[in-house]
């Protein structure tokens, strides 16, 4: 797909005034979502993640979004946006979202653009911002299209009921769900880091929507998600977050032979087929990508160098522990260091360490492929680490499970 350019009267427009926009686009999201939400209020209640809205997580990632597009856009020799397209699409695909909701989004947006910048938006202005909304949404509408083709079904026709085959206890707080078609036919294969939207019918009546990364399933033709609870914790600025909606309700209420509503597999955080050097590093919930790709990579037989570099709480915390070192073990170029915060009364060794994960002390190939998943602090200070390494930017791929505000730094 060929990236979309912007016209020579709007690129200038786009670029004078884009410090302005800019600069106002966090006062404008939320003004944005106040104003859909109460005109379509089934759109908070059904589709968005109601805890990253109280957050004000989504409004940060939208506005992201919307200015480092147009930054791309109107930068000589930027890189390509289609990176950014590629995450939010796989998103949007595996909400169900169709091209008639860019209409609303759109409505609204720029009724909030007018609301929050009044006089400063010219008919020429509005023009050219009009211009980069729909070059963004009709991109983005192109890559769903097909990778709702790809997955074999209609625009938006994402969502099928399956049954929980088994619930697994894998650490304290986390549970494995092994999930299977409802008739005993086959579900349909995935790549290995993709995942799946759960949807949940809620006690007040809400359907929310989360996703979950899928691992090779320890049965045949069924998939399995890990679901981490989330409690209600208080951020170092003293706000409140929100415990897990959806997370807490699996953990309370979904067993053995129940059914969930989830999507076809989606996401752009799968491997690469080359015989590069892969590290796979995660933290916390976050291997649960990198379970599902060492099960393909034994499967396949990869000779390729792979370094499995993990962060977690304590070893009794650690979900997927054993497989983990188990996947390792059978594939012979691969390595597995793991980091605890707390090793209890268990000796550091050669590749358990006490503390935070440390880089300086792992080989990093010039060529390597790494692939992130975890909390976005962790992820943030990884990164930085690999980028201070001179590892190139395009060779670091990552996931993140709601609002992606890390979008213009990828």
């Amino acid at each position: 797909m060929e990236d979309a350019t912007l016209s020579t009267q709007s690129t200038e427009i786009v670029r004078a005034t884009l410090p302005v926009i800019g600069a106002a686009i966090g006062d404008i999201t939320p003004v944005f979502y106040q104003r859909m939400f109460a005109a379509h209020p089934e759109l908070e209640r059904d589709l968005f993640n109601r805890g990253n809205q109280a957050q004000g997580d989504q409004q940060r990632a939208l506005a992201g979004a919307i200015a480092g597009y147009a930054t791309l856009l109107v930068t000589e020799d930027a890189p390509s946006p289609q990176a950014i397209l590629s995450r939010i699409a796989n998103k949007h695909a595996s909400l169900g979202i169709t091209a008639d909701q860019y209409q609303i989004v759109h409505k609204y947006l720029f009724e909030a653009i007018v609301h929050i910048l009044g006089d400063a938006v010219t008919e020429d202005v509005a023009g050219a911002w009009d211009e980069v909304y729909w070059l963004m949404a009709d991109s983005l509408i192109a890559i769903e299209n097909d990778l709702y083709a790809a997955s074999g079904v209609e625009p938006g026709k994402v969502w099928q009921e399956v049954t929980v085959r088994r619930r697994v206890q894998e650490s304290p707080d986390t549970v494995a769900f092994i999930l299977g078609s409802r008739d005993g036919s086959p579900l349909c294969d995935f790549r290995p880091g993709q995942y799946i939207s759960v949807s949940v019918a809620l006690p007040d009546g809400a359907r929310q929507i989360r996703q979950y990364s899928l691992s090779r399933a320890p049965m045949h033709d069924a998939w399995r998600i890990t679901v981490k609870s989330i409690p209600e914790t208080v951020a170092p600025d003293g706000t409140a977050i929100p415990a897990g909606e959806v997370s807490n309700f699996l953990h309370e209420n979904v067993f053995d032979g129940d059914l969930l509503r989830v999507s076809r597999p989606f996401g752009n955080l799968v491997l690469d087929d080359s015989a590069a050097p892969l590290l796979l590093i995660s933290a916390g919930i976050g291997c649960t990508p990198m379970v599902g790709m060492l099960h393909h990579l034994g499967a396949t037989s990869a000779s390729r160098p792979i370094s499995v570099l993990h962060a977690d709480r304590s070893p009794a915390r650690h979900a997927h522990r054993r497989e983990l070192q188990e996947l390792v073990d059978q594939i012979p170029s691969a390595t597995l260091h793991h980091w605890y915060e707390d090793l209890g009364a268990r000796p550091s060794s050669d590749t358990i360490t006490l503390g935070r994960i440390d880089l300086d002390t792992v080989d990093l190939p010039s060529d390597a492929q790494v692939y992130l998943c975890g909390p976005m602090p962790f992820m943030e200070s990884v990164r930085s680490s690999l980028i201070e390494r001179e590892v190139p930017v395009d060779h670091i791929h990552y996931e993140v499970f709601g609002p992606d505000q890390w979008l213009v730094a990828s």
